[in-house]
Formats: C-alpha cells, sequence, structure tokens
C-alpha cells in the first residue's frame, strides 16, 4: 500500500508520477469535468500537469490518499472526486497505446497494471 500526499503545492505532474511509481503500466489524468461510470473525459478537458493541486481542485482539502493494488479502479477516481474535488482517469497501457479503463473500472489496480505488463512492446 502507498501513500499519495495531496497538498496545495504539489503539481499533478508530481501525483502523476508518485502514482506511476507504483504502478509503472498505469496513468493517471486529472480533468475539468467529471466522467461518469464507464464513460471516458475529453481531450480537450485534461489538466496540465504544471497545475498545482490548489489550482486544479475544487474541495478545499489536504491530506494523504491510500492506493493499493486490490482497490478498484472506480473507486480511486471516485476519492480523488470526493475528498479533493479532482476528476481523475486511470489509463493502462496496451501496445504501446494509453487506454482509458472505462470499461474495466470494476478491475483493480494491480490487475489493471498486471495486464498491461503482459501486453508491453
Amino acid at each position: 500500500m502507498s501513500e499519495i500526499k495531496i497538498v496545495d503545492s504539489k503539481t499533478i505532474g508530481e501525483i502523476q508520477n508518485d502514482f506511476q511509481e507504483h504502478f509503472p503500466f498505469l496513468k493517471l489524468a486529472f480533468y475539468k469535468a467529471k466522467h461518469e461510470e464507464g464513460q471516458g473525459s475529453t481531450e480537450k478537458d485534461k489538466l496540465a500537469a504544471n497545475l498545482t493541486i490548489g489550482e486544479a481542485r475544487n474541495r478545499d482539502n489536504e491530506g494523504e490518499l491510500s492506493i493499493h493494488g486490490n482497490q478498484k479502479v472506480s473507486t480511486l477516481e471516485q476519492a480523488f472526486h470526493e475528498i479533493f474535488g479532482l476528476n481523475a482517469q486511470v489509463f493502462r497501457k496496451s501496445k504501446g497505446l494509453w487506454l482509458q479503463t472505462t470499461s474495466t473500472d470494476n478491475w483493480t489496480l494491480s490487475e489493471q497494471n498486471r495486464t498491461a505488463e503482459e501486453l508491453a512492446d
């Protein structure tokens, strides 16, 4: 299990790097608008990696978010939204492409990462 510290001064890019250290075949992106479960997010709504958390979020909470391999993607995305007001989307690498995990949001982070590793180039 790992903890990602969410503070106003940290950038989106730093959160993304922290996440990818633990799940190297997954990627985390943040968006202006929330997506519905099973739906994707649009590239035009993607937030820049150099934005700070304070600039990006719409809830005034700081703290740590526990992330563990047996956590479902949908649970993680929901936690980012409910706790910090951040609209997150997990991506899985598949044969050189980054795919939004929309149809597999009920998979765990470990399942996503393992599947992506098996499909790695």
